[in-house]
């Protein structure tokens, strides 16, 4: 993590396939190798693949997009959602007492995330974005 802390990450059950599926095909120490011998996937990797499909999105905005339906479609607390984007507590009185990184609230989070991202995508009416239905957990 670039904040140089421990950040543990609930993965949903369709993640841990993916990584499983991975570990399979496993070449190297990396779950996503990169190109370079013993090099993990580069954070670069995903620009360029989305650079080259000329689609018009970032790799911050799967972040965004993730905080956007975590805040506009389902009921999760608002620190449980900031938790999961490994967000820091600004507020240095409310940080000193948070011991806990509500990992079993994110894992819900994560598992409604997933439900989320593997749903059909409704058709869009006008210019309106479409929303998916989403899985209260």
């Amino acid at each position: 993590m670039k904040a140089g802390r421990e950040h543990r990450v609930p993965l949903s059950l369709r993640a841990t396939a993916i990584i499983e599926e991975m570990q399979r095909a496993r070449l190297s120490e990396f779950v996503f190798p990169g190109f370079k011998r013993g090099q993990p996937l580069s954070n670069m990797a995903l620009e360029a693949v989305l650079r080259r499909a000329k689609v018009d999105v970032t790799t911050h905005g799967f972040r965004s997009s993730f905080r956007d339906w975590a805040g506009d479609s389902t009921a999760f607390a608002r620190d449980v959602v900031e938790a999961a984007l490994a967000h820091a507590v600004e507020n240095k009185t409310e940080a000193a007492y948070r011991r806990s990184d509500a990992l079993e609230k994110r894992r819900k989070l994560m598992a409604a995330w997933s439900a989320y991202c593997n749903s059909a995508p409704i058709k869009a009416r006008g210019n309106v974005m479409p929303l998916r239905p989403v899985a209260r957990i």
